[in-house]
């Protein structure tokens, strides 16, 4: 089998062929880096899809390395949308940085039970592991690098949908600009989460909430009185 990876100090992939077969992707790295080349360099944690550190792009699509078993031919390169520091290894403070802009965390909780049915419609945004696979599919990068994105936003609609939250008109707030409305709704940060959250959904969601507290979307706000021309007799 053959493997390729996008190398940081190399404009063509890098070609490896190893004997090993039916195993993961970051087993076959890891036998290339301890038996071919010890400067390949790449992130791995877990090694079971937890802490999502090991999130790469193959063929074009994000994939965790430590459950994706690859096939000869693929094209193993580093995340979208984040700068590489080396290999398959990407600077990953934008995580923070989007979170913190979007106020994605617990704030001013109040005390009290839970039902079941209240935690159930918050369990799957709670599994996000912030690989940032949907930030590396989303293109609306390409045109603005300022976007919340997509696992920040699911993250707000995990709060605010908490009732246990008093703090979600601030998070509210916080995701009109950059954020909610700027998102295309194209989906392609749906299929390549691991944890199967929606963010387009939950982006959906979020847009119905602002409407109802009187949010609106910027772009639809002409500004200033619109000129139909000189009347005509």
């Amino acid at each position: 089998m053959e493997i390729l990876v996008k190398r940081s100090h190399e404009d063509n992939p890098q070609a490896y062929g190893v004997d090993v077969e039916n195993v993961t992707l970051l087993t076959i790295l890891n036998h290339i880096k301890t038996k071919v080349d010890s400067t390949l360099t790449y992130s791995h944690g877990c090694r079971s899809g937890v802490c999502g550190s090991c999130a790469v792009r193959v063929n074009g699509r994000e994939e965790l390395m430590c459950e994706y078993k690859p096939s000869d031919g693929d094209l193993v390169e580093p995340l979208r949308n984040a700068t590489v520091i080396r290999d398959l290894v990407v600077e990953s403070s934008h995580i923070e940085r989007f979170t913190r802009l979007a106020n994605g965390w617990s704030e001013n909780s109040r005390e009290g039970n839970v039902s079941e049915e209240e935690m159930e419609r918050i369990q799957t945004q709670s599994d996000c592991i912030l690989c940032a696979a949907c930030h590396s599919a989303c293109p609306v990068y390409a045109v603005n690098p300022d976007f919340i994105g997509p696992y920040a936003l699911t993250r707000v609609w995990r709060y605010v949908s908490d009732v246990r939250e008093s703090s979600s008109n601030e998070k509210m707030g916080a995701i009109q600009t950059n954020g909610i409305w700027d998102c295309t709704l194209c989906g392609e940060c749906v299929p390549v989460c691991p944890q199967n959250i929606a963010p387009k959904q939950d982006i959906m969601m979020l847009r119905t909430k602002s409407g109802m507290m009187g949010y609106n979307d910027p772009s639809m706000n002409f500004g200033g009185e619109l000129d139909f021309g000189s009347p005509m007799f």
